[in-house]
């Protein structure tokens, strides 16, 4: 740092040089206490992190939705609270006369579409067709066996993705303000992924678990999804 630079960090000591580099010595020394503040908000957020995303590795499977939803408004909360650390860790990075860190080379934030998931196997499907109803919901019972695989593997798969995203934006303390709004998002939108895949099934299989005749009508029909205040885009 050179001395203009430090007598603008410092103030002007009118040629009082030792008073000067006591007083620098006194900036940087809290320069480097709220540094390390900051760094304790990323490390405290990379572990909050890793937690919630161990609690959701185990609501996802039990379909626990409102317990998913409040671990997501904390992963935002994280988020948030590092984000506003940015300004400060830039100011003291330029005070100490220090470059701001190197980005790292991050993964990119994969989107997971419903296009990306199994298909669900549909009588509807069947080319052959049904010379009447009776035959349509015998093929629908043939493929209960199916159908239920599959609604199992597309909510594993959006179970799985979900956390990944979690975890992956964890490992690094959100301190890449972009990768976390793109990481937050992106679990935002899983969520509400997952919760389409939940209406999918009920809608298939019922509460009780057993296929729901799909003859009259209702198939295609997917049931109405519940939302969360916070899981807009």
């Amino acid at each position: 740092m050179t001395s203009s630079q430090l007598a603008q960090v410092v103030g002007r000591f009118d040629g009082d040089t030792p008073a000067m580099v006591t007083a620098a010595i006194h900036t940087a020394g809290r320069a480097f206490a709220e540094l390390d503040a900051c760094d304790d908000v990323i490390d405290d957020a990379s572990e909050t992190g890793r937690a919630i995303a161990g609690r959701l590795h185990a609501l996802l499977p039990a379909g626990a939705s409102s317990d998913v939803a409040h671990e997501l408004d904390a992963l935002e909360a994280v988020s948030a609270r590092v984000r506003g650390t940015d300004q400060t860790r830039l100011l003291l990075h330029r005070v100490l006369g220090r470059e701001a860190p190197a980005k790292r080379a991050l993964p990119a934030v994969r989107h997971l579409a419903a296009s990306d998931l199994p298909d669900l196997p549909s009588s509807y499907a069947d080319e052959a067709g049904f010379e009447d109803l009776m035959a349509m919901a015998a093929r629908e019972e043939e493929l209960a066996p199916q159908l239920r695989k599959a609604h199992a593997e597309r909510l594993d798969e959006v179970a799985a993705h979900l956390v990944r995203v979690v975890e992956q934006a964890a490992a690094v303390g959100f301190a890449d303000e972009d990768f976390a709004r793109e990481s937050v998002r992106e679990a935002r939108h899983a969520y509400r992924l997952w919760l389409q895949c939940l209406a999918e099934r009920r809608r298939d299989f019922g509460s009780r678990g057993r296929p729901v005749d799909t003859v009259c009508g209702t198939a295609g029909h997917v049931d109405s999804v519940p939302t969360h205040p916070n899981t807009s885009e």
